[in-house]
C-alpha cells in the first residue's frame, strides 16, 4: 500500500464503521475490513473502480461528492476517510464539514503543492510542474484546488476543527530527512486525523 494509506491503518480503531471517500479500487478499504474488521461503505464515481471494488467483495455507492452527502444521517459512521481527492473537490470546505457530520473524525490526504520541488520548477521554468507525484498537465489535472499544509491548517480554523493528528510523508531521501524540521517546504503528503470543536 501507498505510505498514507499505512499510517491511515494504524490511525483507524478495530471493528469500527467506515465512510470511504473515492475509495478507488478499495485497496485501503479491504485492508481496514481484512485486518481491521472494519464495516462501512466506499463511495466511488468510476465504473470500473466500483467493478473492481464489487470483485472484493466492498459495499460501493455511485456516488458523486460535489453532491454532499445528504443520504447519511448524522454521525453514522466513526470515521470518514478521503485520500488524495479533497483537491478534486469543487468545494472542498464544504465536502470537510459534511465528512465530520456523516462521521465522528475524519482523515484526509492531499498533496503539498508548496512542496520545494514545486515551487522550485515554477521559479525556474514559469510553467506548473509536472512531476511523478502531480503527473498532470495544468490543462488536464484532475486537481483544481492547490494548497500547502499552512492553507489547510487555516480553513481548519476557520471551520473550527481540531487537528487530532498530523504526518507529513515524504518518499525522497532528501526530503525524508527535512519533512519534519519543515514540514510545508519538504513535505510531499499530508495526513490529518480531523475532529469538529465541542
Amino acid at each position: 500500500m501507498r505510505i498514507d494509506l499505512d499510517v491511515i491503518q494504524a490511525w483507524i480503531q478495530p471493528r469500527s464503521r467506515i465512510l470511504d471517500l473515492g475509495c478507488g479500487d478499495g485497496t485501503l478499504l479491504e485492508n481496514l475490513r481484512d485486518h481491521k474488521q472494519v464495516t462501512g461503505y466506499g463511495l466511488e464515481i468510476d465504473p470500473e473502480q466500483i467493478t473492481t471494488c464489487i470483485g472484493k467483495g466492498l459495499n460501493v455507492i455511485d456516488q458523486n461528492l460535489d453532491r454532499g452527502l445528504s443520504n447519511f444521517a448524522d454521525h453514522s459512521f466513526d470515521s470518514v476517510i478521503m485520500t488524495q481527492a479533497l483537491q478534486t473537490m469543487h468545494a472542498p470546505h464544504k465536502v470537510l464539514e459534511e465528512m465530520l457530520r456523516v462521521g465522528k473524525e475524519c482523515i484526509v490526504t492531499f498533496p503539498n503543492f508548496g512542496h520545494w520541488k514545486a515551487r522550485w520548477h515554477l521559479c525556474v521554468s514559469g510553467r506548473m510542474p509536472v512531476s511523478d507525484l502531480l503527473p498532470y498537465q495544468w490543462y488536464d489535472t484532475p486537481n483544481i484546488h492547490f494548497c500547502t499544509f499552512r492553507d489547510f491548517e487555516f480553513l481548519c480554523r476557520e471551520l473550527n476543527i481540531d487537528i487530532l493528528q498530523r504526518q507529513v510523508v515524504a518518499e525522497r531521501p532528501f526530503s525524508r530527512l527535512l519533512k519534519d524540521l519543515r514540514p510545508n517546504l519538504f513535505g510531499e503528503t499530508a495526513i490529518y486525523h480531523l475532529r469538529k470543536q465541542r
